[in-house]
């Protein structure tokens, strides 16, 4: 019975709770302080990359579209697999290289002349623009190239007579199969050329 009694009175008995220290409280409060900046800091970044991502595909799709090269078509001055960006535009001078469409495709050439202009292109591949030769350096070895147009020809309103550097295997503007670029079919203007790396130029 006294056995019973005592245990009885032991449990009876309150049980005291041992309070953390001034010390403890404070480092869980810094704790909890530091989880929950840390979320409003990881939600505020993921939120900041899917606003930057948004813009650059915005960005990329209205204003600078990326293109890859496919083809030796502008050698030496681009390559198969090179990677450039296009600035999306409408006023083009002879010697800027543009991306334009052409049955469901985008090709790159150069321009050579604008609309009205007379060009005429002589066996060893020179190239006239109304009467004057133009100087290409971006070219190392004419070529009249493909052509079955009768030259003088004089370009059409509202479009573009193209070439590409690599004149001798170049299919374009001399070739009545491509013929003169309309202005709708330009895509912009090639702007840099943003892979392989070590490549890295403006093409402006």
């Amino acid at each position: 019975m006294n056995t019973e009694r005592e245990e009885m009175q032991t449990e009876s008995r309150p049980k005291y709770v041992t309070l953390p220290s001034e010390e403890a409280v404070a480092a869980e409060r810094a704790r909890l302080q530091y989880q929950k900046k840390y979320r409003q800091t990881l939600r505020t970044t993921v939120y900041a990359l899917i606003v930057v991502a948004a813009a650059a595909v915005i960005m990329a799709t209205i204003f600078f579209p990326v293109l890859k090269v496919s083809g030796s078509s502008m050698e030496p001055t681009l390559s198969d697999e090179d990677v450039i960006l296009l600035f999306k535009n409408s006023d083009f001078e002879t010697g800027d290289l543009i991306g334009f469409y052409y049955q469901n495709k985008l090709l790159l050439k150069r321009v050579i002349a604008g609309p009205g202009d007379v060009v005429d292109i002589d066996k060893e591949g020179n190239v006239y623009v109304n009467e004057e030769i133009i100087d290409e350096p971006y070219v190392t070895e004419k070529s009249l190239g493909e052509t079955d147009l009768d030259y003088p020809y004089q370009v059409p309103e509202n479009r573009y007579f193209v070439m590409g550097d690599n004149r001798s295997t170049s299919i374009d503007s001399r070739s009545s199969a491509i013929g003169c670029i309309e202005t709708d079919q330009i895509v912009g203007k090639v702007v840099v050329r943003i892979w392989p790396l070590k490549q890295l130029s403006i093409l402006w």
